[in-house]
């Protein structure tokens, strides 16, 4: 799987569903997706590591709260139901 992320992604987190009603800019929201996707499953390739890093520097709080979350999941679950 790739980090990069389409517009038709729904985020899987709790974590990541706050912070996208609490936000209107669409930069921010594009950064928020890919984040939870590189949480998800890192890829190995510089660009999309060095992202991550940066967008994980300027929230660490929401990346600790996605990574977290993320980890209690069972492999394979989908997380699209309630806030």
């Amino acid at each position: 799987m790739s980090a990069i992320i389409g517009p038709w992604q729904l985020p899987e987190t709790r974590a990541a569903r706050r912070a996208l009603r609490a936000t209107p800019d669409a930069a921010l929201v594009v950064d928020l997706l890919f984040l939870e996707a590189w949480e998800r499953e890192a890829t190995p390739d510089i660009a999309s590591t060095l992202r991550a890093r940066q967008i994980r520097r300027a929230n660490p709080r929401l990346a600790a709260a996605i990574r977290s979350e993320l980890r209690m999941r069972p492999v394979g679950s989908i997380g699209l139901s309630g806030p």
